[in-house]
């Protein structure tokens, strides 16, 4: 069996802490490793304990998560951060996934799927919908004129033709089997050339790799 996900619970509110400590505690592959009620404290203890996940609350009146995010990704390369939110800081999330995070959860998330969810961030799986993705990047990417300005981006000209296709798929919300079902490749393969894609690119993730593409022009949100 593998090591448990080693997790961080950030939210200021104690009473949230502690019901997502009870739900993912519940859970065999997760261990709760520690809690935090600001960013400072989160930082702090990002880099005492070494967690695989830190689970970030973004506003925060003592020191906010987003802040915290850049941080705890500046100095724990191998830590993921997954934002809680009530999605009515879409632009804090955005820029929380500039920063590095690898999705985010609502706080409505059923507790059924919290823990499959956390397990998922912690094995490299992007958490964004196909619409929670266009939400995004339609209303918070400031693009160029449609091109893709190797300007803007040099590594896209490093870009096979094949590997331009499922960048343009990956950054409509697709997972690598819906990539793979529109292309004709296999899961497999869809995910050997989101490495490739990641490494030219020198993107942290693919959460990174759908901006980047919105920004670029290489994808352009619906009604325009």
């Amino acid at each position: 069996m593998s090591n448990p996900v080693r997790v961080l619970l950030v939210d200021d509110q104690d009473l949230v802490r502690g019901g997502l400590a009870a739900i993912l505690g519940a859970a065999p592959f997760i261990d709760i490793v520690g809690q935090a009620s600001d960013g400072p404290a989160a930082v702090r203890q990002a880099v005492e304990l070494g967690p695989d996940v830190v689970l970030m609350d973004i506003e925060m009146p003592a020191g906010d998560g987003l802040t915290a995010t850049r941080q705890i990704l500046d100095r724990c390369p191998r830590t993921k951060v997954l934002v809680l939110t009530t999605f009515d800081l879409d632009e804090y999330i955005y820029q929380a996934l500039r920063a590095g995070a690898s999705g985010f959860l609502l706080k409505t998330t059923a507790p059924s799927r919290l823990a499959g969810a956390v397990k998922a961030c912690a094995d490299g799986e992007t958490l964004l919908s196909p619409d929670i993705t266009r939400r995004l990047v339609e209303t918070f990417v400031h693009r160029p004129p449609r091109q893709t300005d190797p300007a803007v981006c040099p590594g896209l000209k490093l870009l096979t033709s094949r590997e331009l296709d499922v960048l343009t798929a990956v950054a409509t919300g697709k997972s690598n089997g819906e990539v793979g079902a529109e292309l004709f490749l296999s899961e497999a393969t869809v995910k050997t050339h989101v490495s490739h894609i990641l490494a030219k690119l020198g993107l942290r993730d693919r959460v990174q790799a759908v901006v980047l593409a919105y920004e670029t022009g290489l994808v352009v949100p619906a009604g325009e």
